[in-house]
């Protein structure tokens, strides 16, 4: 027999009164797109994550490996959040925590990067060179604003050759950096280069990998943590892999059209468009199925329609995000590919 009251939260048109935070006691927050772009902070985050910390530990993710997690907890604190460096969970970290398995305790290591990664290599004890010559036990890369193509030459010539077996460690492959002045390189654009020239693949220690997010929980010692992220392919990958509840927040990379082509694993808990939407009801999706055998999917006042694999917008309601929840849901459910569908652009705006 199915059950009655799955049935009924199914066809139910109401809101929940649920809201994201809701058991939560650990908040996992990303940093470029989530709480800054830039030196600027992001409208409400700030409010938003001190509002939450009066009730909740609060902790930083961030795959930027160009600086130490005393200097994010110091920019974050000029922003108007209390923030220690232990606060800061950085790709760094768990890229040196991976080299430690690879190699010996104290050897050379190439090290592409910046402060970041330079500092906890020396906490780790290892030595650091940032030359081929020196016949390094291993490269280790991550993003630094300085890094160009020297940096990136001597990481080739230590992987090939004699080299060819050396372990490679990169600290994330995120392709893209938000910044103040718009959409820029990250460090998965150098990862490449050194990639493209050696016809080899690092091993990943950030996001989307787990041990980033298991470091994160433990450090922390949360039982029912939520992750903020503004990134499917790294934020909220990595947060279901690890079986973290996810919140994808439209401030950052990703918008609505890759929202709506997210593969079945890149797909948030949550899509909030700011962080004041934490403490708000969540709107979830309602499916009901009309008398042509057409999907309509229901986020308060917006509505999709769903015939064969044709999207329609039957209402467009008073928030466009719900339209956005309500179209994502719509393709999310239909088991099809974004392009073996017909999509109405406006749901791409």
């Amino acid at each position: 027999m199915r059950n009655p009251l799955r049935l009924l939260k199914r066809n139910s048109p109401k809101t929940s009164e649920v809201t994201p935070l809701d058991g939560v006691d650990l908040l996992l927050a990303d940093l470029d797109g989530v709480v800054y772009k830039g030196h600027q902070a992001i409208p409400y985050a700030v409010e938003s994550i001190n509002r939450a910390h009066e009730s909740i530990a609060v902790g930083y993710v961030t795959n930027n490996a160009s600086r130490t997690p005393a200097s994010v907890a110091d920019q974050l604190t000029a922003l108007g959040l209390t923030v220690a460096p232990d606060d800061v969970v950085t790709s760094p970290q768990a890229a040196v925590r991976l080299l430690a398995e690879l190699v010996p305790a104290g050897s050379t290591v190439l090290a592409v990067g910046g402060d970041g990664l330079h500092s906890e290599l020396d906490r780790a004890g290892f030595r650091v060179t940032t030359s081929a010559e020196d016949t390094p036990a291993a490269v280790i890369q991550g993003y630094a604003p300085e890094v160009g193509w020297v940096e990136l030459a001597e990481a080739a010539y230590a992987l090939q050759g004699e080299g060819a077996e050396r372990p490679w460690v990169a600290t994330n492959t995120d392709w893209t950096l938000p910044t103040a002045r718009g959409t820029a390189p990250g460090n998965g654009t150098l990862v490449s280069a050194v990639h493209t020239a050696i016809a080899r693949l690092p091993v990943v220690a950030g996001k989307p990998e787990v041990a980033i997010f298991e470091e994160a929980v433990a450090r922390f010692g949360g039982a029912s943590p939520l992750f903020l992220g503004d990134r499917l392919d790294t934020d909220i990958l990595g947060a279901n892999r690890a079986g973290i509840p996810s919140a994808l927040v439209l401030t950052g990379i990703d918008r609505a059209k890759q929202v709506l082509a997210a593969g079945k694993n890149s797909r948030p808990t949550y899509l909030i468009d700011d962080l004041r939407e934490l403490f708000e009801p969540y709107p979830h999706p309602v499916e009901t199925t009309d008398r042509r055998g057409d999907r309509l999917v229901t986020v308060r006042g917006a509505q999709i329609r769903m015939s064969a694999n044709v999207l329609t917008i039957e209402k467009r309601g008073d928030n466009p995000t719900d339209l956005l929840r309500a179209g994502a849901a719509a393709i999310w459910g239909s088991g099809l590919a974004i392009y073996g569908l017909e999509v109405p652009e406006e749901l791409y705006a």
